[in-house]
């Protein structure tokens, strides 16, 4: 326990301000987090159960418990392919859709574990961030990404006017992606060479699991880190509230609009 914990809670026995209930509840929504949730993220969370709190007074509380979001910021590189020129730019980093599987986006991004390498390919859809499917391999190969896509043809038979977007890496430029993409209505949509910035939302996913999930955990073989990666991703999608989508995480964003669609 830190000092200054100590001795906060040393002074506090006698004397409560109120907030002995709140700083429960803040313990139990960072416990549920994995400690991934910040104040900001905590304090949306209260205010779905209906709690009426300040973000400034969520920082207070959490810094007198000694609690802060578990990350560790560091530089990583996605995987990589020989450049080349298959298909135009036609995001220009317009990531905004109103409405899902209108724009989806992929790449791969590569993690070592003992000495070991892994790859991760997902599909990520830009209204919500979801990540529509994914595969994991011990190999960048092409089966790797065509699996990718079966699966998430799997969810969605139509998809007719989709823009699939990613860099010019050797998958994506691969006559079975290609084909794979035009017999399902897909537009293919591909980074301008060296720029990372032009896929951002897949780069910010990327970087949001290896600082929450890769950074700040040690992992005895790279099978525990599989099996933690794919629990991480059931919990990004379903759980992990973003404040851009009103305080709600990716399926629940979704679920809200299809009710207001239907509506």
């Amino acid at each position: 326990m830190a000092r200054s914990v100590f001795y906060y809670h040393l002074s506090r026995l006698n004397d409560s301000d109120g907030y002995d209930n709140l700083r429960n509840k803040i313990r139990v929504i960072y416990d549920k987090s994995h400690g991934r949730y910040g104040y900001r993220r905590i304090c949306i969370a209260l205010q779905n159960e209906g709690i009426g709190i300040n973000h400034k007074t969520v920082q207070k509380l959490m810094a007198q418990l000694g609690l802060k979001a578990k990350r560790k910021k560091r530089h990583y590189h996605s995987y990589k392919g020989q450049v080349g020129k298959i298909a135009p730019n036609l995001l220009e980093r317009r990531f905004d859709t109103n409405r899902p599987n209108l724009k989806w986006t992929t790449d791969v991004t590569q993690v070592c574990i003992k000495d070991i390498k892994m790859y991760l390919s997902p599909i990520l859809d830009m209204f919500n961030g979801e990540i529509v499917s994914y595969t994991i391999s011990r190999s960048p190969n092409l089966y790797m990404v065509t699996t990718m896509l079966k699966n998430a043809f799997k969810k969605y038979a139509n998809l007719n006017g989709l823009i699939m977007h990613s860099d010019q890496g050797w998958h994506y430029q691969h006559a079975t992606y290609q084909k794979m993409l035009k017999d399902n209505g897909i537009t293919q949509s591909m980074s301008r060479k060296g720029n990372c910035l032009d896929n951002a939302m897949m780069e910010n996913f990327f970087g949001l699991m290896k600082n929450e999930l890769l950074y700040v955990n040690r992992f005895a073989s790279i099978e525990e880190f599989e099996r933690e990666l794919k629990k991480y991703i059931i919990w990004y999608n379903n759980k992990r509230i973003k404040l851009k989508l009103k305080g709600m995480s990716p399926v629940q964003y979704r679920a809200h609009y299809y009710r207001n669609y239907n509506n």
